[in-house]
């Protein structure tokens, strides 16, 4: 291989790398993204649409999310997605969703072994129990570290419910 030869692939490298440095790299699905590809969250996913928190959760962040299934929506009282749902009861969607959300990334082995209470975006405390699993009032945290772009998600199996 002769010299000319050997510079002109040595740029033509050089050239494709920098195109290469400059095309965006994929990045990480969001809180919103991950729920949104999973049919087990579209109750959920319906609901932070309806409370307008969808540009919320796919800010920058970081959050810890305890997200119900469709099966613990399901298991609340006949009638109550529904009416959680409509316009007029918005705010109070929006209490019982950011119920369900904690600021910072919190993965499971920062809560292993130990009871704590915990203030959720909506204000008031969560009591969080790792000592057998993980816990979250009344609920059980049934998948952990759903790892996100801007946080953390845990799946729960019930609906958190503010005082």
């Amino acid at each position: 291989m002769n010299r000319r030869t050997l510079f002109k692939q040595a740029g033509a490298v050089s050239i494709a790398s920098l195109i290469a440095a400059c095309v965006p790299a994929e990045t990480e699905p969001d809180i919103i993204d991950i729920a949104s590809s999973n049919e087990d969250f579209s109750t959920l996913v319906a609901a932070v649409s309806a409370a307008g928190l969808v540009d919320t959760l796919k800010g920058d962040g970081p959050f810890t999310v305890f997200a119900p299934t469709n099966a613990a929506f399901a298991a609340l009282p006949a009638g109550t997605v529904e009416d959680l749902l409509k316009p007029e009861n918005k705010d109070k969607l929006v209490a019982i969703l950011t119920y369900h959300v904690v600021p910072g990334a919190v993965t499971s082995d920062q809560l292993a072994g130990k009871r704590q209470d915990v203030a959720t975006v909506q204000g008031q405390t969560v009591h969080i129990d790792g000592r057998h699993g993980v816990k979250v009032n009344s609920s059980r945290v049934t998948t952990a570290d759903i790892i996100a772009s801007n946080g953390v998600i845990h799946v729960i199996d019930k609906v958190l419910l503010p005082k």
